[in-house]
């Protein structure tokens, strides 16, 4: 990458952090006692767009099939569970200590000098990325358990459960959304990487023979879920894991990397992950179509909540000229928006214009979309400005001219056109571009 191509990309970064805080995305955690390390806290337009990613995984994966059963699993699990699956003895990444400033550093991600003062390293070291705390009120051996560091052994341990409650056939899956916990050696690249964190992933349930077919579909399921979230695919890439670098449970994984402005890294991945978890759980399942009994194999998609929501981020920013300015927005897919509408009054001291903005236009939109907010702050140009970074697809305008001809302005986001539509055909207008 050139200087100048460095220089863009780090300016994007500078303005999609300062955008995520300015218009209330994204908060550095624990902010006013100085912050913490690998913590963001999300603000509501965060909350937003995530639960619309997430929702709309769910529907996609979970509402939208009839082989997959969804599992909420507890974050504390017993400590067994993270022996069995080899997490206790093997979840750890190689760390060094620079002997000069003592900062600490994942060894496969810094050259032979220390980036921060040029010291020297000392010898390379396995450091666990688990979480310890103790449950009850002893603190001795037998009260450790761990923060989950991976949604995929809570979906494991339900396994026996889910086919005693629901008697599924293979090929079906598990599905879950949740946090998880690593203690990262060096949380950085703003929500790229961090410490708390919340994944969506499926465990698919297969029979050994046919791993390679559902691995593909898989696969194009993943790429297909990106591309309706607003991705931008291409910067997405696909890098074959060489044995060497994959998790140890894994035969065969793919990483699904993005062109981020601070490199090409990890995105998603899909992993074949064998019969490993099942049997290190002891777990088997009565094949009734082949009457035997046998251990499944596993597919596993996974999925980074927040990483989606940066690369989104990212994947939607722009800047045009507008009035003679440079304005930045957020192209975001209606679907996956925080906000589909804005409603504003033209003149918020006007009784008049604000009775009919209320009742007859936001009340209304309010009840059939949801993701509809009231703004009536500043003036016409400062409010199209400030939904433009919030990514809002139509700004509504009740003016003086609408207390007669029942008619509105509806401002597009993308191209700034004004157009001039019905109150009554306001909901048709907005469904047909969403």
């Amino acid at each position: 990458m050139s200087e100048k191509n460095k220089k863009e990309e780090n300016d994007l970064m500078e303005k999609i952090v300062s955008l995520c805080k300015r218009r209330g995305f994204i908060f550095q955690g624990s902010e006013i006692y100085g912050g913490l390390a690998g913590t963001w806290d999300l603000g509501h337009f965060g909350v937003a767009l995530r639960n619309n990613i997430s929702q709309h995984w769910w529907k996609k994966f979970v509402d939208g099939r009839r082989d997959m059963y969804g599992v909420d699993a507890a974050i504390l699990m017993n400590s067994k569970v993270w022996e069995a699956s080899g997490h206790v003895a093997g979840f750890a990444d190689p760390m060094v200590e620079c002997k000069k400033c003592h900062h600490k550093f994942r060894a496969d991600q810094v050259s032979e000098k220390c980036p921060d003062c040029g010291g020297e390293f000392g010898e390379v070291q396995q450091f666990n990325m688990m979480f310890k705390t103790h449950i009850g009120a002893s603190d001795d051996s037998s009260s450790v358990v761990y923060l989950r560091p991976e949604t995929a052994q809570g979906m494991f341990v339900n396994f026996k459960n889910t086919v005693d409650a629901f008697h599924p056939k293979l090929p079906f899956g598990m599905a879950q959304v949740g946090k998880a916990f690593r203690n990262e050696i060096a949380p950085r690249d703003f929500i790229f990487r961090v410490r708390e964190f919340e994944q969506m992933e499926i465990e698919y349930f297969i029979r050994s023979e046919d791993w390679e077919k559902y691995f593909e579909y898989w696969r194009g399921e993943m790429l297909e879920w990106m591309e309706e979230v607003g991705i931008d695919m291409s910067k997405v890439h696909e890098l074959e894991v060489e044995k060497e670098d994959r998790a140890h449970y894994s035969s065969r994984t793919i990483d699904f990397e993005f062109d981020f402005p601070f490199g090409k890294k990890e995105l998603f991945g899909l992993a074949y992950r064998t019969d490993f978890d099942l049997k290190s759980h002891r777990l088997d399942y009565i094949d009734e179509e082949k009457g035997e009994k046998t251990v499944p194999h596993v597919i596993e998609p996974t999925f980074g909540v927040g990483r989606a929501l940066l690369t989104i981020l990212l994947s939607a920013y722009r800047e045009d000229e507008k009035d003679g300015e440079i304005r930045s927005y957020l192209k975001f897919k209606p679907n996956i928006a925080p906000v589909i509408c804005a409603v504003s009054p033209l003149l918020k001291n006007k009784p008049e214009l604000v009775e009919y903005a209320n009742t007859k236009v936001f009340a209304p939109l309010k009840e059939e979309f949801g993701r509809v907010i009231w703004d009536d702050n500043g003036n016409i140009g400062k409010r199209y400005r400030r939904q433009d970074e919030i990514g809002t697809p139509f700004c509504i305008v009740v003016d003086f001219d609408t207390l007669s001809d029942d008619a509105v302005t509806v401002r597009d986001r993308d191209s700034g056109e004004q157009t001039r539509i019905k109150v009554s055909e306001l909901k048709n207008y907005i469904k047909e571009r969403i």
